[in-house]
């Protein structure tokens, strides 16, 4: 009788148990479907929404210059989002092809020359100018390309980015050897950092574009580079390893 009436109570166990596990795989489920639409929708809502943002700032700083006759939202009854966008590439445009010519030219050399009289306007306008041409023009200096610096500690790396040589002036005050201009993003914002001359021998460099790197440095390492990249990390931390062992030998007791 004993035995009877175990069978019933270890089936219901058995259902019970399998409940719980069908329960568990669709709350899995739905949690991984979850993560899988966030991840989808994630960097799409937040690009939309960055350019969005630009295009409305745009619109914002070209308005009020343009007259209420050419507005469109004048003659539609909601407002035209990409209007002072369009206005201000198309202004640009036109102001490069000016200054391309040779009256164009003589007028940005009278603009330029009076700036330069006003003492505290002159070192602002020079220095935007000079970030400008680097980030923008063909001819610019920006940076080229990527590299490890020793920093902050003796087998710790910092990502670096570098640009051009030490001026004359510079390169002669410098201590012997080639050296580099090298830019130390902070993380995660990029924007910040240290700026130094290195001696290139003390330098590594890598074999990943600028983006790579400034993607390596906003994500604090979660996405990583190619894994071409990450055998040379690999590579470099184990030379790194060795040539600590060599300047700290282990003394036999």
């Amino acid at each position: 009788m004993a035995e009877i009436d175990q069978k019933p109570a270890d089936a219901l166990t058995t259902d019970l148990g399998a409940v719980a596990a069908t329960h568990a795989g669709i709350a899995a489920r739905i949690r991984n479907y979850f993560l899988t639409g966030l991840v989808v929708a994630g960097p799409l809502a937040v690009t939309v929404w960055l350019v969005w943002s630009f295009i409305t700032w745009v619109d914002n700083l070209v308005r009020p210059f343009i007259p209420d006759a050419y507005r469109p939202e004048t003659y539609l009854p909601w407002p035209v989002p990409g209007t002072g966008l369009v206005i201000a590439f198309v202004a640009l445009t036109l102001l490069g092809f000016l200054t391309a010519n040779l009256i164009g030219r003589k007028l940005v050399e009278l603009g330029e020359g009076l700036l330069n009289r006003m003492p505290i306007v002159r070192p602002v306008y020079n220095t935007m100018k000079q970030i400008f041409e680097a980030l923008f023009s063909k001819t610019g200096s920006s940076f080229r390309q990527v590299a490890l610096v020793e920093f902050p500690a003796p087998g710790m790396w910092s990502l670096v980015l570098l640009s051009q040589p030490p001026s004359g002036d510079l390169a002669v005050r410098l201590p012997q050897g080639e050296h580099v201009s090298a830019f130390m993003p902070c993380t995660p914002n990029p924007t910040t950092g240290f700026f130094f001359y290195v001696l290139r021998k003390d330098l590594i460099v890598l074999d990943i574009s600028v983006e790579s790197a400034m993607t390596l440095l906003i994500s604090a390492g979660m996405v990583q580079p190619d894994g071409d990249a990450q055998k040379k990390l690999a590579s470099l931390a184990a030379t790194a390893r060795a040539a600590q062992a060599v300047k700290s030998p282990v003394v036999a007791k």
